[in-house]
């Protein structure tokens, strides 16, 4: 039991650093997405989206020795991989690329979710 929010935050952490190549341009994002993008606006925000999605990767995985921060960390992760998967339902029709960010999101939230009812627990189970 104490070791899964630890093993949460690993495997979320190690998810939300997948996308990082998007961070070098277009041709990147590519690969990643399966989406022309000829708009620069567009590859703005797709890289800055890479970028803050390492961003919360390094934290989770900065958390799992941290563990004052983990049950920040796990809520925020999983704000993070359940707001996509929202998302991505209410719009639809998504192709192929986005579905394995789907699926991966949702592996992320089963994780994030087990982990962090394991570490509100343990905390209540080491508080007076």
């Amino acid at each position: 039991m104490k070791y899964l929010p630890s093993a949460a935050l690993l495997i979320a952490g190690l998810i939300h650093l997948l996308p990082i190549p998007g961070v070098m341009g277009v041709p990147a994002l590519f690969r990643l997405y399966g989406i022309e993008i000829s708009d620069p606006n567009i590859a703005i925000l797709l890289q800055h989206r890479a970028l803050m999605f390492a961003i919360l990767g390094v934290i989770m995985l900065t958390a799992i020795r941290l563990e004052f921060l983990q049950i920040t960390a796990l809520s925020t992760g999983l704000v993070s991989t359940t707001s996509f998967i929202g998302v991505a339902a209410w719009v639809g029709h998504y192709n192929h690329a986005i579905q394995r960010v789907v699926i991966a999101d949702i592996v992320a939230s089963i994780a994030l979710t087990v982990g962090l009812v394991a570490a509100v627990w343990l905390r209540r189970q080491s508080s007076p």
